[in-house]
């Protein structure tokens, strides 16, 4: 539960960070290109999400940090534990009505159970920043680590869809979830995931 909030806007809302028992969710900068180059740069990260191209260079990473830094649809986070940075999740709003949660870690990190820590900290920022009743989110069927954290967080099934991915050049199955915030409400002492100032 992020905890302290004060009523402000989105733009107000971005720079802050969540913290969760383990992790830390910030922003990333152009200091990160060479971390989040590195953790994307693998066909394994790549074929689980269907933005990231592969390979990833550096100019991808700060061609995105720009990108989201200027673009109001999208709140995004970098991950970091304490040995550093582990992936990345956010939130994308650019379809009023359907925000969708993403996320992915670096190889090395999977296993841990930082994906759904992580997650849920963007969740509960979610729902304590926006008035959406609903967030969705998806998995390729052939993930069932992915659809996993997402079940672990209350996400219901919805179905399947085909979805584009950049780095298979192709479209896939994707398992489609979504939680509402009546769900959300009941499983939020998951948590405590705050936010500092």
């Amino acid at each position: 539960m992020l905890q302290d909030f004060s009523s402000v806007t989105l733009r107000e809302a971005r720079p802050s960070v969540v913290a969760t028992e383990r992790l830390t969710l910030r922003r990333p900068t152009l200091a990160d290109v060479r971390t989040i180059a590195r953790l994307a740069n693998d066909r394994r990260v790549a074929e689980n999400t269907r933005r990231l191209p592969h390979p990833y260079s550096q100019d991808d990473a700060a061609e995105f940090i720009r990108a989201t830094a200027e673009l109001g649809s999208e709140t995004v986070f970098l991950i970091e534990h304490d040995s550093g940075p582990v992936g990345m999740v956010g939130i994308d709003c650019s379809k009023p009505g359907n925000a969708e949660l993403g996320y992915w870690l670096g190889a090395e990190h999977w296993g841990q159970g930082f994906a759904t820590e992580a997650a849920r900290g963007a969740i509960d920022f979610f729902f304590e920043e926006f008035e959406d009743d609903h967030l969705h989110a998806g998995a390729r069927v052939t993930n069932p680590a992915s659809r996993k954290v997402l079940e672990k967080c209350g996400f219901q099934w919805s179905g399947v869809q085909l979805h584009r991915f950049l780095a298979l050049g192709s479209s896939t199955p994707v398992d489609c979830f979504r939680l509402s915030r009546g769900v959300w409400a009941s499983l939020k002492s998951w948590s405590s995931a705050r936010r500092v100032r």
